[in-house]
């Protein structure tokens, strides 16, 4: 498990009859003062309306997450039985990823109760702390574990990685994967997903995966971020020999990083040639820049591209964000309602967004605005 989410202590507390509230066991040992207990017993051990909630408290530096639970039954001393597993964290920590870890311990020691007295047994209750123990251990070292109980318990817990919001799929990006295509797993995934496998090559855009693959667009764009939310592909614009493109100050990297050089020459070295050069790849990179379209570096460097992939090139750049494209926005300076497409006109619609949206090619688009004196691209 990764820092952000390191769990400091486990720690099982209960209601005695006669001592109320208290921490029975506690890992490593005297990790909870009894000052910081005495601070937040309330939120470990509960009245009705908390329990059975997850409930996270932040005191002293620490943070500490429990779900409290109430098993009411006649053969318990007050008719009740109170306790709560819970996770101790730095203050600082994201516990998110925590919480369905709580409520699924809290979970299990309610079933394990209820079918065979565990925690109200006072034999079978001392087995919690070595749990605790090997629970702490595996879920800091690997985020998951796997514990036999009993004959008929055993405790599966795992960590569930948060991720970040993938950004909304427009028709004109174009996925790519970011591991070798053959390592991927089809049948993992749901039924539109494999659908649209074969189309994703880096190459062709959300669009055209759709109309190729026969699947309706917007559930390719579905499908295609849920494959970004899980790091399976990224974005990259469309390619053209016709796009502009400039380093970024990362390309330094392709210098520094030997894993990013070794990474780059096997991706885009031509199929069948000797390695690539580290030399001929950085020389086509820094040959990237404002007013020089990918066909003048291939004509350019006619020499360097022998062993390299222009396209891949390109590609790697993008992935890496060694490059980045520089983009063509049409603004209409006077406004004319009588011209063609006056509302992707605003400075805010890149050639790739209007392409796609209208049909038409960049070349025609190029020489529609060409002949309006009203429109301005600025390139950015």
């Amino acid at each position: 498990m990764g820092m952000a989410s390191r769990i400091e202590c486990l720690f099982f507390s209960e209601f005695h009859p006669t001592l109320g509230p208290k921490i029975t066991y506690q890992v490593p040992e005297e990790y909870i003062s009894r000052e910081l207990f005495d601070t937040v017993q309330v939120y470990i051990i509960t009245k009705p309306e908390l329990q059975n909630k997850l409930i996270t408290v932040t005191a002293m530096g620490k943070k500490l997450i429990g779900c409290p639970v109430c098993i009411e039954h006649k053969k318990y001393s007050r008719n009740a039985l109170l306790f709560n597993l819970g996770l101790v964290c730095d203050a600082q920590t994201n516990t998110c990823a925590l919480e369905p870890i709580v409520k699924k311990l809290s979970g299990y020691l309610t079933t394990l109760e209820l079918e065979s007295g565990f925690i109200s047994n006072e034999e079978s209750k001392q087995k919690l702390l070595p749990i605790m123990s090997t629970l702490l251990e595996e879920l800091n070292a690997t985020g998951a574990c796997t514990l036999p109980i009993d004959e008929s318990n055993t405790i599966h817990l795992k960590l569930i990685q948060l991720r970040k919001d993938p950004p909304i799929v427009q028709e004109y990006d174009v996925p790519v994967f970011t591991q070798c295509k053959d390592h991927f797993i089809k049948s993992q995934w749901d039924l539109t997903t494999q659908q649209i496998l074969p189309y994703i090559d880096g190459f062709r855009h959300i669009q055209k995966i759709s109309a190729e693959a026969d699947v309706e667009m917007n559930l390719v764009r579905i499908a295609v971020q849920n494959l970004l939310y899980y790091g399976a592909v990224t974005m990259v614009s469309i390619f053209q020999y016709s796009n502009v493109y400039c380093t970024t100050p990362k390309v330094q990297s392709l210098i520094d990083d030997k894993s990013i050089q070794e990474e780059c020459l096997n991706y885009v070295t031509k199929q069948g040639q000797k390695r690539a050069s580290l030399r001929d790849v950085f020389q086509l990179y820094c040959g990237l820049s404002p007013g020089t379209t990918v066909r003048d570096l291939c004509s350019r460097y006619s020499l360097q591209l022998q062993r390299v992939d222009e396209r891949r090139l390109i590609q790697f750049g993008l992935m890496k964000s060694l490059i980045r494209r520089l983009q063509k926005y049409p603004v209409k300076v006077i406004r004319d309602e009588r011209s063609r497409l006056p509302r992707l006109y605003t400075g805010g619609h890149s050639y790739d967004e209007i392409c796609c949206k209208t049909g038409i090619s960049y070349q025609e688009l190029d020489e529609r605005l060409e002949n309006d004196p009203n429109i301005v691209v600025c390139w950015k």
